[in-house]
């Protein structure tokens, strides 16, 4: 065999070897920082290997790109998916529905059993996300977006009322947080996966908040708004799970505790902020289709 097909062989392995490396490399990467040791000869094989797996599957983008591109055009539900945009905000509205709702019932199970307003305040959070995506996706599966725009303008408003008593359960958790230090720990591993996420729900909330106005759909934009506000509060609790694994020894208490409440003010007044503009719109837009209603009659 020539070096040439030994090399094609090795940066270009086979799909099912590639798949393989996959968990092998993040067993081995996993479990030499955490039980082994970074200086270990277990931690370099498994840094070798680690790196071997990101550049095979670095060199096989291009074709995963073209590959995802053809099953896209090709594929019936795909297409459906990428042009049903009503379909994509029905599976959001209740995907996110159901996990907000066991997590706000199992938070305020937590805190009945402790008897602490730490666990009350999460839950009722979690409890006000899912109510008003209940509302939204009880509306979006019966009507397309603007054929009831009278009832979707009231949503949207709603949704903004929502959001101020929602912003009372959040300065609870952010006094919580800087009052009484309670934040939230976790393995230094779990932390870098909460951040990953975190970023990544973060851009594609506003993406989706930019691209779902050109539907013209007050419903839709409540929806996407919600998105965006969650994300904005797991930034708030991915700030306290950093500061609480990363920086117990280079940061005083107090330098957390001005970092937590400068971070979730922040995200405080921006929340209030969008609720009285959705309050403010909805009604300026209310009364304008009530007006246009009334002189068409006349």
């Amino acid at each position: 065999m020539s070096w040439k097909k030994i090399g094609k062989a090795l940066l270009f392995p086979h799909i099912a070897i590639m798949i393989i490396l996959v968990p092998i490399a993040a067993v081995l990467l996993i479990g030499s920082m955490v039980f082994v040791g970074t200086e270990s000869p277990i931690a370099i094989v498994s840094y070798v290997i680690a790196s071997y797996t990101l550049t095979v599957w670095c060199f096989k983008i291009p074709y995963l790109i073209k590959f995802f591109k053809t099953f896209k055009n090709e594929n019936k539900y795909a297409r459906r998916w990428q042009e049903d945009a009503r379909l994509r905000v029905n599976v959001s509205l209740y995907v996110s529905l159901a996990w907000n709702a066991l997590y706000g019932i199992f938070q305020l199970w937590l805190g009945f059993y402790h008897h602490t307003f730490w666990f009350y305040s999460l839950g009722a959070y979690y409890v006000c996300l899912s109510v008003t995506r209940f509302f939204l996706a009880r509306h979006t599966t019966r009507y397309a977006p603007g054929e009831r725009m009278q009832t979707e303008l009231k949503k949207y408003r709603a949704c903004g009322i929502v959001f101020l008593v929602m912003n009372l359960a959040l300065a609870l958790i952010i006094f919580f947080m800087v009052y009484w230090n309670r934040t939230f720990e976790h393995h230094m591993i779990t932390a870098i996966a909460m951040a990953a996420y975190t970023f990544t729900a973060l851009t594609t909330a506003i993406i989706n908040v930019i691209k779902y106005k050109k539907y013209n759909s007050p419903v839709y934009s409540a929806s996407k708004t919600i998105s965006l506000t969650a994300a904005l509060v797991s930034m708030l609790t991915l700030e306290s799970t950093m500061l609480t694994t990363f920086g117990d020894e280079t940061m005083t208490a107090t330098t957390r505790k001005l970092m937590l409440s400068a971070t979730g003010g922040a995200i405080s007044v921006l929340i209030v902020a969008t609720a009285i503009y959705m309050i403010v719109v909805g009604t300026k837009k209310l009364k304008k289709l009530k007006t246009e209603v009334k002189n068409g009659k006349q």
